[in-house]
């Protein structure tokens, strides 16, 4: 018992270290997304935080079996180095029950990984889900700032205001759009004021300018036509229901269980694939973590997350086919997993002293 809680506490902490730098490198990555998404008007600053909050559990299942994984060979690694693992040896704990302690724990870890996959993770990204859709439904102006050009929606134009009070009217406002057909030309339209508005009868948005011209014909000719007014209305672009989110990410897993789709049979395997991924992944770091005290601990990482990286694209694989409507998914992804499983069952084996009989002839 004194053993497996040394064991224990190196795998948790180095497990909580490595999650929390890989987090890190994750959480920032996708911020560096989502940030340039706001700067070009597409999601609103206000709600950054919150869909980076509603992601974590996803990011930490994806994360989590990783860190584990790089925690055991870390760890056990450094007992090999300092030579704590060849008395233990000696000591009567054989690699037998190294292998079965781990199991223990990994057990644990798969457990935090499955209520995240299954429970936890689908709430949060159908909240991001959520957040996404309803900044598409959003006015094209309602997010525009202040001093900058920004596309509006299909590529129709370009649209700038000096200035964006908070009501969300526009001050010095510039406009401009390709014609719909190849004689109209370029149509640019400029305003002292605008203001955002949704027709009651129809649903349809538009951008009311008030004192200003519009500006119509082709670039190189001479014919341009130029109108005075002092309210126009431009009719801005409606959304399309295809381009909103409907990711089988955010499908509850009740849900994926009583439907026969594809692509929703691909996502419930995915998640019940995780936690296992846990289980195997130990069962190959343990002996892949056996190092010899000149080589160092860290010897054997570049070839063991090479081989976690392959399970990895083969279960992406298995995934890809099913989503295409592959009839045996479930065995599909069982092979993926048989697979690397025998493997462990190898590396364990000659950990252990084992070794292949060659056939010898009279």
């Amino acid at each position: 018992m004194i053993i497996f809680r040394y064991i224990a506490r190196n795998l948790i902490s180095n497990t909580l270290g490595v999650s929390a730098i890989l987090m890190l490198v994750v959480i920032s990555s996708r911020f560096v997304k989502y940030l340039a998404e706001a700067a070009s008007g597409k999601l609103d600053a206000s709600v950054l935080i919150a869909v980076i909050g509603f992601r974590l559990p996803g990011f930490f299942e994806l994360v989590l079996p990783l860190a584990f994984f790089l925690s055991i060979l870390l760890a056990y690694g450094q007992l090999y180095v300092d030579s704590e693992m060849t008395v233990l040896h000696a000591c009567g704990f054989s690699q037998n029950k190294l292998l079965l302690q781990t199991l223990v724990i990994a057990g644990l870890v798969a457990a935090i990984v499955a209520s995240l996959s299954l429970l936890v993770s689908p709430s949060g990204f159908s909240r991001v889900q959520e957040l996404f859709n309803a900044q598409k439904q959003r006015g094209e102006l309602e997010s525009l700032q202040a001093g900058r050009f920004y596309k509006l929606r299909a590529d129709k134009g370009v649209t700038y205001a000096e200035d964006v009070t908070k009501d969300g009217r526009l001050t010095n406002v510039f406009l401009a759009q390709q014609g719909g057909d190849g004689d109209r030309g370029l149509v640019i339209v400029v305003a002292d004021q605008g203001l955002s508005q949704q027709s009651e009868s129809t649903g349809e948005r538009y951008l009311v300018l008030e004192n200003g011209q519009r500006i119509q014909g082709v670039p190189g000719r001479g014919d341009f036509q130029i109108t005075h007014f002092d309210v126009f209305g431009q009719r801005l672009e409606k959304i399309d229901p295809s381009s909103l989110y409907n990711d089988t990410d955010a499908i509850p897993t009740q849900q994926l269980l009583n439907s026969t789709l594809p692509e929703h049979r691909a996502a419930l395997l995915w998640r019940l694939s995780l936690p296992v991924m846990v289980l195997i992944v130990a069962a190959m770091a343990v002996p892949l973590s056996r190092t010899n005290p000149r080589q160092g601990r860290f010897a054997k990482i570049l070839p063991a997350v090479l081989l976690y990286v392959i399970y990895l694209l083969m279960l992406n694989a298995a995934r890809g086919n099913v989503e295409n409507g592959a009839t045996s998914g479930v065995a599909l992804m069982a092979a993926v997993h048989g697979f690397f499983l025998l493997i462990a069952l190898l590396l364990a084996a000659f950990a252990a002293g084992w070794r292949p009989v060659a056939a010898t002839g009279k």
